[in-house]
């Protein structure tokens, strides 16, 4: 499991490291794509088969289930750690995020998202002042 907040920045080829505390479970080959909210979504290789497996056998035929799959799958790399426990983050995706020096990297449960540290500071304050609704929304949901 994921969990916990670290801030870091691009070096200048475009590379982050990853936190020591996520590089075993990620593996040295994971999967990277566009995540809702404007951040990168970074699955390990079993937790990306998963998901697409669950995809897969949505009906493709529902026009929301073919732009979700296009979007998600489109913006999908296959990436590697190197050596030093960095990883190249491709264009596409720094664009996607926002992300131009200045990250946070957060563990949630199954997978990490990559988040600018603006669109990150943001989303706090936003998310910060409906913790409490959203909890009691949850709780209707049997958590």
């Amino acid at each position: 499991m994921f969990l916990g907040e670290y801030q870091h920045s691009l070096d200048t080829k475009a590379r982050v490291i990853i936190p020591a505390k996520f590089r075993e479970e990620l593996g040295l080959k994971f999967v990277a794509t566009k995540g809702l909210d404007n951040c990168i979504f970074i699955y390990p290789l079993d937790e990306w088969q998963v998901i697409e497996k669950k995809l897969r056998a949505l009906p493709f035929t529902r026009a929301d289930v073919r732009s979700f799959a296009r979007f998600f799958f489109s913006g999908a790399s296959e990436l590697e750690i190197d050596k030093q426990g960095r990883v190249l983050l491709p264009q596409n995706l720094r664009e996607y995020a926002n992300i131009d020096k200045e990250l946070v990297i957060i563990g949630v449960g199954a997978r990490l998202e990559i988040w600018s540290s603006e669109n990150w500071v943001s989303y706090n304050q936003t998310a910060e002042a409906s913790y409490g609704t959203l909890a009691e929304s949850l709780v209707d949901l049997g958590l």
